[in-house]
């Protein structure tokens, strides 16, 4: 069942302060939730044309942005569990720490090779 684009783009502007409304009550907070309403927002304008407007739209729109959010939620939680994690890891030992001087018998000249050989590096 295809929709004109129109009666979606109208059905949207309808839906989209109820969604956010409902995520902001649930979750508490606003930006991330205006976030998450805005890209279930983008789904449905390129879903809904051609696939047909669902048949409880508020909800699949509240349900795809409440998913949204979560994976948004969860994305910050890891990222902030890795950085804590390297944070919490003990220096190299071999490194000069902050304010010491750099042997001069030292040489990274190999360090520096296989810096610049690394393989996430493009070739230029």
């Amino acid at each position: 069942m295809s929709s004109d684009r129109a009666t979606v783009e109208g059905l949207l502007r309808a839906l989209a302060p109820q969604a956010l409304g409902a995520l902001v009550r649930r979750y508490g907070q606003f930006d991330l939730s205006e976030d998450a309403v805005q890209e279930a927002l983008l789904a449905a304008a390129t879903r809904w044309p051609t696939e047909g407007v669902p048949d409880n739209p508020h909800g699949w729109l509240t349900t795809v942005a409440g998913r949204r959010l979560v994976d948004q939620i969860r994305s910050e939680q890891a990222r902030r569990r890795r950085e804590d994690a390297v944070a919490a890891r003990e220096p190299d030992p071999t490194s000069p720490g902050p304010g010491e001087d750099i042997p001069a018998d030292r040489d990274d000249t190999l360090t520096l090779l296989f810096l610049c050989c690394h393989p996430a590096l493009s070739p230029a």
